[in-house]
């Protein structure tokens, strides 16, 4: 097992970007622990933004008094799509199709999975100075281009974890037949 870890994180470094911006994720490399990994990230992953939106929903507040009421729609437009991105990390099934379930997972399909844990991992610290910008701008020219800016990458936050869930049910759909019942078994769950 060990052999696997040692060749996915000498190969790319997103299992070790990963785990510096998140204590306590090991990645998937242990069969046993793929549906635990998985869990903390999206928790760690959704929590996180789940303090962006309410800082966007602050923001709006703000607009109010600012007077700024045309910018309401555009703020409530970003802060839907992250609460969306939101409920998508949280409500998925932990470990879902077969990815979780199969004995050996190559070293390209569990790149493919750390790049799009990494990306979401990112987009938080993005999205964040995102805000941070709106923040700044209020009162000043730059405000719309702001807004955009953050409606942008809330859209890509939900773009990036619907391609996520997009690998992992094709990395399910290639399983060898002996994995069918225990996916299966899974649905029933």
């Amino acid at each position: 097992m060990s052999d696997t870890l040692d060749r996915v994180t000498g190969e790319t470094n997103f299992l070790k970007k990963i785990m510096s911006k998140l204590p306590g994720f090991k990645g998937y490399v242990a069969r046993e622990e793929r549906r635990n990994a998985d869990k903390l990230l999206r928790e760690a992953v959704a929590d996180k933004f789940e303090a962006i939106w309410q800082r966007i929903s602050s923001l709006q507040k703000e607009a109010i008094s600012n007077g700024e009421l045309d910018k309401i729609d555009d703020l409530e437009s970003a802060a839907l799509k992250i609460r969306q991105f939101i409920d998508r990390i949280r409500t998925s099934s932990y470990g879902y199709a077969g990815f979780f379930d199969v004995i050996n997972v190559e070293t390209e399909e569990l790149d493919a999975i750390y790049a799009y844990d990494l990306t979401m991992l990112t987009l938080e610290e993005e999205v964040s100075r995102a805000v941070d910008n709106v923040e700044t701008s209020f009162g000043t020219d730059g405000l719309p281009a702001a807004i955009r800016h953050l409606i942008t990458l809330s859209q890509k936050c939900v773009d990036t974890f619907n391609d996520r869930n997009k690998v992992i049910v094709e990395m399910g759909s290639d399983l060898p037949a002996e994995f069918e019942d225990v996916e299966e078994e899974d649905k029933e769950e």
